[in-house]
């Protein structure tokens, strides 16, 4: 089933078409990748996805219905959750605080109910506590809860920003460059954090550029360069386009650039 379908989606900035007529589709329970140079239109595809932009033309359909021009913090609510290519957490606020956050969406006690510590309200409160617990123990940060989000390595900021992102519940997870600022160690690892999103039944689309990462985790690569789609398809068939080759890939070792 196709969870995710772009159809001819445009963007432009002044006279920059940033992405121009790109289609793709991402069926439920996969792992797909959006993959290209710097500047290819990858993070503005993303951000067209979650709102934070409108496209000029075509259509975004999640689930079969239209998120096009919808506010962020809906299409959060509608399933779809996101990471950020430069980290945006709340630094100076604990680890589990940070993963709450990300719960913010799926909490329906308002301001009367918090006032009076209503059991509804006392009852949603704990079990956002309980998620944001688990979430914590699936990226392996449970022993650093208490801890400013800042004081954490880059590598665990990316894992913290994961977390808060499954925290709010999503049916696909959009990550963009998860293994930014990771060591191999690290890396390897994330590998199979990604694995068991979707072993969750969580979909996932994202952006890396690490392609060791790209060909061992996704089962489909999308390709940009210069805001256009120039390849799709399996990681085995785009790795040896010779169009992917000469735009970015640049060379058969497979690492990217």
């Amino acid at each position: 089933m196709t969870l995710l379908r772009m159809t001819d989606v445009t963007k432009i900035f002044g006279g920059l078409i940033a992405v121009n007529e790109v289609s793709f589709d991402v069926d439920a329970g996969s792992i797909v990748g959006l993959i290209g140079p710097n500047g290819a239109g990858k993070t503005t595809v993303f951000n067209c996805i979650t709102g934070n932009y409108v496209p000029e033309g075509g259509d975004i359909l999640f689930d079969g219905d239209s998120i096009k021009g919808k506010k962020p913090h809906v299409v959060v609510e509608m399933g779809i959750a996101r990471t950020f290519q430069s980290i945006r957490l709340f630094p100076t606020l604990p680890v589990l605080e940070n993963v709450l956050a990300g719960r913010h969406c799926r909490l329906r006690s308002g301001l009367l109910r918090s006032m009076f510590h209503t059991p509804g309200q006392r009852r949603e409160e704990r079990h956002a506590l309980e998620r944001a617990l688990r979430e914590l123990e699936f990226v392996g940060l449970t022993d650093r809860q208490a801890e400013p989000a800042g004081g954490l390595s880059y590598g665990n900021q990316r894992l913290l920003e994961i977390a808060r992102a499954l925290a709010s519940d999503p049916r696909l997870v959009i990550l963009d460059e998860p293994a930014g600022g990771m060591n191999d160690q690290e890396t390897v690892a994330l590998v199979d954090t990604i694995r068991a999103i979707r072993d969750r039944g969580v979909t996932v689309l994202l952006i890396e550029h690490d392609m060791r990462l790209v060909m061992q985790v996704c089962e489909k690569l999308v390709v940009l360069e210069h805001g256009v789609k120039i390849a799709e398809g399996a990681p085995d068939v785009v790795r040896k386009d010779p169009a992917v080759v000469e735009a970015y890939l640049g060379a058969d070792d497979g690492r990217g650039v």
